[in-house]
């Protein structure tokens, strides 16, 4: 059986970069007509094995990065001061993109808006716990302190 290496990821044979045994005629009349899989040769088997751990180094140093980034939000403290009146009650609200913006301003962290998970804007002064999910997977909560503006 002569081993392909897949050009895109092909339902129930693999994902794209492995190499994977195939019968001849699966090869010549659906794979290569489609550009799905190419024969494997030695050079080509070493380019994917390598293309294969330098991902993983990636996404290994992408985990480790979000992990730090992780550690440094859960020591964050977010005070942001918001218009209020005199029952605690904010003149609009605190929305996700806010504390978004605040964390981007405080510790130079990017995050996504849709990432800071908030159950409903916050519309009270006072001081909430915030969970904010990282790009690498890692997750930190933020005490965010709403607070009155002077």
């Amino acid at each position: 059986m002569p081993q392909v290496i897949l050009l895109k990821d092909v339902e129930q044979l693999g994902a794209r970069g492995e190499v994977v045994d195939v019968s001849k005629g699966y090869l010549r009349n659906f794979l290569v007509p489609r550009k799905l899989a190419q024969p494997a040769t030695k050079g080509l088997v070493d380019a994917a094995r390598n293309r294969q751990e330098a991902a993983e180094r990636a996404r290994v140093q992408a985990s480790a990065r979000s992990e730090e980034s992780a550690a440094l939000l859960a020591r964050t403290v977010l005070t942001l001061p918001h218009q209020a009146g005199d029952d605690g009650r904010l003149f609009g609200s605190v929305t996700n993109a806010d504390i978004a913006d605040a964390i981007q301003e405080a510790r130079g962290i990017t995050v996504d808006r849709r990432k800071v998970h908030l159950e409903e804007p916050i519309k009270n002064v006072g001081t909430y716990m915030v969970v904010v999910e990282l790009d690498g997977g890692a997750t930190a909560t933020v005490k965010t302190m709403v607070v009155e503006q002077s």
